[in-house]
């Protein structure tokens, strides 16, 4: 799939004045002048020479944002090669009095805003989150904690989360969290490979309109986890804490400043999880230097965040955005927690809490966006959302009629609207591309790549392609690639899930393409890649085109290797109410892949399902449907504590079974 777009003219353009104020245009005028970075060619200039010039661009970085080292380092960058590269050797400094340093400033200012769906938003100022951090922060070092050990949160986004994963980076433990939509199976999952010393925990939360009491799957967790020294209950719906459990209430009360634990550039500052929907999910685990570095760079300049913002991005505490968002901190910015669905009470939830919180940088998936589409929302005509001035998307590829909605729907303001999707991965909390305030938007495109990534599209030789379709590597260390991962004492499940391909290079698997104007185009995951004679498409090109149906709620589709050496591409479909799939129907699918992506890639069948199968965090299962369609066992093919439905998946067993 070749870039189109380089003829044509962009769908957004940053006006002047919008370049010149950026932070970005800022710091590269101040990198020019300090360390030699181009002071002319704008962004793209400036990205070639934080890659060409690693180490001066990072230590750039650090000066930029005034990261406090307590130790300083010894150099930039000592072991260079991936996996291993060291950052920052000798430094110590801590994540959380970089998060809290607003506070001296503007201690009455909302650090937090807190909203969910049964009140408005509700502020928590730098002065008192600074507070209940240390206040908690102390309790936590009084139960024994110490640096190194886990720390585990069972919490919605709500501020209580933010507090104990900042009070937990204060005393150098390891924070690690899911959300309470999981179930006790999907937790302990998670939880019993890190083996967490303390457990925050709610008795319930509120979703879609009705209260989920958790009573029962705590009580699971505290059986099942024999590490935990204490338990800490958050009182979500008002009941009083179980037996042998803390209050929150007497954790934080306590009016104490923050004792910042200074601890080794590339000390563990939490451990993410992949989806886990082939086994255990992998425990990943990023540094506290890193992630400081990361964040300073893709939310202070990617995405232009400073103390006049207010950060929104719908999101749990199961997902990576959840610690994208807390990282806003960072930046002196107000973030926006929401707690509940993002339909509730209709399919406009989302830009309604946009305009009560004031945002200015709003985040939310591909798929809602494409929700709001198909049900008619107009969020700038029935909203306020005039401080608005990015939206951001990720999950998935955001459709090119995603684009055009986002900008029609917002045609009317002045400047129009910075449309940002955006992609990278839990592997690096962070984005490979997306979000530059400097250069234009093409419509299905993603801006730039990231500062400090040597993004490239490879084909299986290892050789660099420019506007075709190849694997996303990244040539060079990034400062937030994992540590390592939990219970991987030699390193060969992380080896073998970045670097087994192409040695010394990280292999994310996604296709992509390099177009020649500087843009990334995503084509979705390349081990679920539709491979028709050759010709090679992502998934995320079909759901593009077959969604836009309005008689197609969801759709699934995946290419099939034959042991006879045939090929099998099935299209799952999930219709909308009071559709059926007939022949006038099949007959449409078919003509719209046709005429709008390509002839190989009609599907051999076109089969209605009751619904899409997901990971915990959005995802399709593309992989496990087509390791059940070829054949494994359901208990190899996936981990059904990682899916929403794991009863949806019976459907492509039964289905495996009556195919020859």
């Amino acid at each position: 799939m070749s870039s189109s777009s380089a003829n044509t003219p962009p769908l957004w353009q940053p006006d002047r004045r919008t370049v010149e104020s950026a932070r970005i245009t800022r710091f590269q005028t101040w990198a020019a002048a300090h360390h030699g970075a181009p002071a002319h060619g704008g962004y793209p200039a400036l990205h070639r020479w934080s890659v060409d010039a690693l180490d001066t661009f990072w230590q750039a970085v650090a000066e930029w944002f005034d990261v406090r080292f307590t130790t300083p380092p010894t150099q930039v960058l000592g072991t260079r090669r991936m996996p291993g590269a060291t950052w920052f050797p000798g430094a110590t400094l801590n994540y959380a009095e970089h998060a809290l340093r607003a506070a001296a400033d503007r201690p009455a200012e909302p650090a937090l805003l807190h909203v969910d769906e049964t009140h408005g938003p509700a502020p928590v100022t730098w002065a008192e989150l600074r507070r209940q951090v240390g206040s908690l922060s102390a309790a936590l070092r009084d139960l024994g904690v110490r640096p190194g050990d886990r720390v585990s949160g069972y919490l919605p986004n709500v501020p209580q989360a933010v507090v104990a994963l900042l009070a937990t980076a204060t005393v150098g433990a390891v924070w690690t969290s899911c959300a309470p939509d999981f179930g006790a199976r999907s937790v302990l999952d998670r939880f019993q490979q890190v083996e967490p010393v303390v457990l925050f925990t709610v008795d319930g939360y509120r979703y879609g309109g009705k209260e989920h009491d958790r009573t029962d799957t705590v009580a699971e967790l505290r059986a099942q986890l024999p590490t935990l020294r204490a338990v800490v209950h958050v009182p979500l719906l008002g009941t009083p804490a179980p037996d042998g459990a803390l209050e929150w209430a007497d954790l934080t009360a306590d009016d104490t400043a923050p004792d910042f634990a200074p601890v080794p550039f590339d000390h563990p500052l939490w451990v993410l999880y992949s989806s886990g929907t082939t086994g255990l999910p992998k425990a990943i685990v990023q540094s506290q230097g890193g992630i400081l570095l990361e964040h300073y760079k893709q939310l202070g300049l990617h995405c232009d965040l400073g103390p006049d913002d207010r950060f929104f991005w719908y999101t749990s505490t199961g997902w990576m955005m959840w610690n994208f968002l807390v990282s806003g901190l960072l930046t002196g910015t107000t973030i926006v927690l929401y707690d509940g669905s993002p339909g509730h009470p209709d399919t406009g939830a989302q830009w309604r809490i946009a305009e009560q919180t004031a945002a200015t940088f709003f985040g939310t998936s591909a798929a809602y966006v494409m929700a709001c589409r198909k049900a008619d929302v107009h969020p700038a005509r029935d909203h306020d959302l005039s401080r608005v001035r990015c939206v951001a998307t990720t999950g998935s590829p955001l459709p090119p009629d995603g684009f055009r909605w986002l900008h029609d729907e917002f045609a009317d303001r002045d400047g129009g609207l910075w449309i940002a999707s955006v992609s990278g991965g839990t592997d690096v909390c962070s984005c490979f591309a997306g979000a530059v305030p400097t250069l234009p938007v093409h419509i299905g495109e993603l801006q730039a790549p990231g500062l400090g990534t040597d993004l490239q599209a490879w084909d299986p030789q290892g050789r660099p392609l420019l506007d075709e379709v190849g694997e996303l590597v990244v040539t060079r260390p990034m400062p937030s690639m994992p540590l390592y991962f939990w219970n991987d004492p030699d390193g060969h499940r992380y080896h073998d899930s970045y670097f087994d391909t192409y040695p010394g290079v990280w292999r994310h698997g996604d296709w992509i393409t390099l177009t020649p104007h500087g843009s990334v185009v995503i084509h979705g995951r390349s081990d679920s890649t539709l491979n028709r004679q050759g010709v090679r498409m992502g998934s995320a090109d079909i759901y593009e085109a077959v969604e836009r149906l309005p008689e197609i709620k969801e759709s699934l589709v995946v290419g099939v290797e034959r042991a006879d050496g045939g090929y099998w591409m099935p299209l799952f479909v999930h219709l909308a109410p009071d559709t059926a799939l007939d022949d006038r129907l099949r007959a449409l699918v078919t003509r719209t892949i046709r005429e709008n992506l390509s002839p190989r890639h009609v599907p051999d069948e076109i089969i209605e399902i009751p619904a899409v199968p997901h990971t915990l965090t959005g995802k399709r299962l593309e992989v496990p449907v087509k390791r059940l369609l070829q054949g494994t066992p359901l208990d190899r093919a996936v981990n059904p504590g990682s899916v929403d439905r794991v009863d949806l998946l019976d459907f492509y067993v039964e289905l495996a079974a009556r195919r020859p």
